[in-house]
């Protein structure tokens, strides 16, 4: 019958237990090519450690010779303290790993170490407990969250979206597709380079050839912000079309847009246009090996540029011209200089109220009267009174 393998991993959910100390599992529903279900319990710990053999194993999948290559999905390290909340919010990153980790190609997907890891322990079918201790608590996933991935707790949802053209790969990263080849997008990189799986092939495709199966996909995208963050260029580049800008590496810009297809509006000074995202980093981070590997692609085509592109969509995608974006950057910039200046005059007025108010001459306190003889003698002790007779 051959080596056994993993058709399918379904995450149930999670229980509490309490022996020997409280703790957290994770519950397993294993799919196996003999048709046969098995449930298995793993703490998030031992799952972390098999992602790490397993990417020590497979080197190039990883990602750790060269990053455009990764194809073994992300996994986050545990927290120094693990409890329910986490235990819970985790759950969502769980289920897109094991359905990713059983796509994989099967020299991974099939190797000794996933199987072997999977398979069912004594402690999955007779967990040891303790007859004085509480029972263990179980939190199952509800049935319309498995039904409906965007209802489990989690940042990773797979989405459906279309190819609007067709798009040749230019490396072995990439993957080519045809119009109307309809990928599910696995990872949506800032870069305008999103990881996407067809059937059974997997690499990057700019996100300007995808549109989502609902309609028009403005709606993901951030509002313009014409406060602008603060970037720094790392990479240089010169314009190609009229609303691009040129800027040279170590040039200080503010990012008034953040677009899907990563090409994101910036300003520099006054004048405001198009740049590639991934040659832009956040002021005050720290570069990455990563980021540095990225930047040494070429930035990814811009929908505008892309030719015979269909939408099957009746609505087109709203776009806000330069024009607009120049208009609304000059206003807020305008707004912000007299708010200053407004600042400024005000402080100058409370300085100037001060320094009146230091100058003034202070008021000296007023000397009281000096009490009667009677009155002393009336109301004083009988030492005071001593000293008028």
């Amino acid at each position: 019958m051959g080596d056994a393998f993993i058709r399918h991993i379904e995450l149930l959910g999670y229980e509490k237990r309490f022996f020997p100390s409280q703790h957290y599992v994770y519950m397993f529903l294993v799919k196996w090519n003999d048709l046969s279900e098995k449930l298995v319990y793993r703490r998030f710990t031992e799952i972390y450690e098999f992602h790490k053999a397993l990417k020590e194993m497979f080197p190039i999948e990883s990602g750790d010779i060269n990053m455009e290559n990764r194809i073994i999905p992300h996994l986050p390290a545990p927290k120094w303290f693990d409890g329910q909340r986490s235990t819970q919010n985790r759950q969502g990153t769980l289920a897109e790993y094991c359905y990713t980790l059983v796509n994989l190609p099967h020299k991974i997907s099939r190797c000794l170490h996933v199987v072997n890891f999977f398979k069912v322990r004594p402690d999955d079918t007779n967990p040891v407990t303790d007859s004085q201790i509480k029972k263990p608590e179980v939190f199952l996933l509800p049935q319309d969250a498995k039904k409906n991935p965007t209802d489990i707790t989690g940042p990773i949802v797979l989405q459906t979206y279309r190819a609007i053209a067709d798009y040749e790969k230019s490396s072995k990263s990439e993957m080519a597709l045809k119009a109307g080849d309809m990928v599910d997008v696995v990872e949506k990189s800032e870069s305008g380079w999103w990881f996407c799986q067809l059937r059974n092939k997997r690499g990057w495709v700019p996100a300007a050839y995808l549109e989502p199966m609902d309609g028009p996909d403005e709606s993901e995208e951030q509002e313009p912000n014409y406060a602008g963050e603060q970037y720094i260029v790392q990479k240089s580049y010169t314009a190609v079309e009229e609303d691009e800008l040129t800027l040279k590496e170590g040039d200080t810009i503010e990012v008034i847009h953040k677009l899907l297809d990563g090409w994101w509006v910036i300003r520099k000074d006054e004048n405001t246009g198009y740049y590639p995202s991934m040659y832009l980093q956040k002021a005050g981070e720290a570069n990455t090996p990563v980021k540095s590997e990225l930047r040494n692609r070429s930035a990814p085509p811009r929908r505008s540029t892309i030719r015979n592109a269909k939408s099957i969509h009746k609505q087109s995608r709203k776009q806000i011209s330069q024009e607009t974006y120049r208009r609304n950057s000059k206003k807020y910039i305008q707004s912000r200089r007299n708010r200053k200046e407004n600042f400024q005059n005000k402080a100058n007025v409370i300085i100037e109220t001060n320094e009146q108010e230091e100058n003034k001459p202070k008021a000296q306190p007023a000397v009281p009267p000096r009490p009667s003889k009677d009155l002393i003698l009336n109301r004083c002790t009988e030492s005071t009174r001593r000293k008028i007779l």
